[in-house]
């Protein structure tokens, strides 16, 4: 696996050695102690697999409470992944990162805990899969607005039309609101 560094430091991107042949491919997406070694020394508790439409963005979702650092990839399909630096007084608050996932690059991206993510698919449908290291707590949750104009996120929207977004994710706050 090879470590691609981000312009925000914490932000990792990942990228499997695969292995193929005529028979199809075989790559190692997870291993705990080179993870710890050579990423973050974290602890992964719960991991989620969601299905989304062509043009569906979801997010910028962070959790106020049991902070969640995430491991994220595509399993079929193609998305942009967001992460934006939400933690208070650090040199890159505000700052985001984006990084093209999908089933023929197979490379994942490490999200640490502080950082607000989100993502939007580029092709039909996409199958998202993603580790993270505390459980999910609804109650702490948050949506920054994707179009937020103080983040300046460069989405790569491939329609005219507004992205189709979750009832959570319309009424989604501002990052000054944060």
């Amino acid at each position: 696996m090879k470590v691609i560094d981000t312009e925000i430091p914490d932000v990792k991107i990942l990228e499997p050695k695969v292995f193929g042949d005529e028979r199809g491919f075989f790559m190692e997406t997870f291993r705990d102690n080179w993870f710890r070694e050579h990423v973050a020394d974290v602890m992964f508790v719960q991991e989620n697999h969601s299905c989304s439409n062509y043009n569906t963005l979801r997010g910028l979702h962070y959790q106020k409470r049991n902070t969640q650092g995430k491991l994220v990839r595509v399993v079929k399909g193609e998305v942009y992944d967001v992460a934006v630096d939400v933690r208070h007084g650090s040199p890159t608050f505000g700052k985001w990162v984006g990084e093209l996932l999908s089933d023929k690059n197979m490379r994942q991206l490490w999200v640490p805990e502080g950082f607000a993510h989100g993502f939007y698919v580029t092709s039909e449908k996409a199958e998202f899969t993603y580790k993270c290291t505390n459980y999910y707590d609804p109650s702490s949750e948050i949506s920054i607005h994707y179009n937020d104009e103080e983040i300046k996120i460069i989405w790569p929207l491939k329609t005219s039309a507004q992205p189709i977004l979750s009832m959570k994710d319309k009424n989604a706050i501002r990052l000054s609101e944060f």
